[in-house]
């Protein structure tokens, strides 16, 4: 079915009945009678030559084929409603807003590479950075109260909230030490690690997991020494001599030059990913297309 032959007042309609439940329910919305609603609504299903709605007791359900086009007229919809509102800032002259989140598990010099394009675009934009577990933000994200999450993984099916997961890139894993225990460590990589002090991420973090699990997988029995929400403090912790600690090699100079560090081993094999979730399929916001675009072009194509 071409573009053209899609009526846009039908899909809205059917997007008001599904969101209310009910044709009465949205006439009173539209202000338009029942039986007009009706009428248009199987003018939209004798167009696109497919059932949307079926009656289930007193009310309406969606079929299959309704429920598919139920996300697409969100998206369109809701994507409408933000480009008004561009519009109004373009004309008002008003500061652009981001409101981000970012998961506390992310490491802060990853979450400012990923954050910079945004920087970039111009002194009109203002950020909002908001920190805190997964569960939190995307409650937070489901309510427009955020225009993206910053994550390590995708959202998965168990949260029952209509998200979108875009992949901004993947990082080999480093491992790092002390300038005193990197001696020690840097010709034997990665046996040296069998019985040697090691800081871990919390379990909420994907990649601690992954680690946890290509140690066993390598018969390797490093003494955890600690394990940390913060990834700042696990750094200076290691900084300080008291454990190996691992991190994304996509910051690997960085974590070296700022730690005061030595790389003693990557390993290829063990990647964390990086996710931008937002409420809705399409990427509309400037500022965060602007670091989905430069994620995938550069930041994750070459480390630093």
């Amino acid at each position: 079915m071409p573009a053209s032959s899609l009526n846009h007042k039908h899909l809205f309609y059917f997007w008001v009945v599904a969101r209310e439940g009910s044709i009465a329910k949205a006439s009173q919305v539209l202000h338009l009678t029942p039986q007009t609603i009706s009428g248009q609504l199987s003018q939209f299903e004798d167009t696109i030559k497919v059932r949307l709605l079926q009656k289930h007791g007193r009310g309406l359900a969606l079929t299959e084929s309704g429920q598919l086009v139920l996300r697409y007229a969100t998206d369109i919809f809701y994507l409408g409603e933000e480009l008004q509102e561009a519009l109004k800032d373009t004309r008002t002259g008003r500061r652009q807003r981001l409101v981000i989140g970012i998961l506390d598990s992310i490491p802060k010099s990853i979450a400012y590479k990923i954050l910079e394009p945004a920087l970039k675009l111009g002194k009109d934009l203002t950020f909002n950075c908001i920190e805190g577990p997964l569960d939190k933000l995307v409650s937070q994200l489901a309510v427009n109260s955020l225009d993206v999450v910053i994550a390590d993984a995708p959202i998965s099916a168990n949260y029952n909230i209509k998200t979108y997961s875009h992949l901004l890139g993947e990082s080999s894993i480093s491992f790092f030490a002390s300038h005193y225990r990197a001696a020690n460590y840097r010709k034997h990589f990665p046996q040296c690690l069998d019985g040697a002090p090691m800081l871990m991420p919390s379990d909420a973090s994907s990649i601690g997991r992954a680690v946890k699990q290509w140690l066993r997988d390598n018969d390797l029995r490093p003494k955890i020494k600690g394990y940390f929400d913060d990834s700042a403090l696990l750094k200076a912790f290691g900084k300080a001599g008291e454990g190996i600690f691992f991190m994304p090699s996509v910051i690997e100079k960085s974590v070296i030059q700022e730690y005061n560090v030595r790389a003693i081993g990557k390993v290829d094999e063990l990647t964390e990913r990086y996710y931008a979730i937002t409420a809705h399929r399409r990427i509309s916001h400037p500022a965060v297309a602007a670091i989905y675009e430069t994620a995938r072009e550069s930041l994750f194509s070459a480390h630093d």
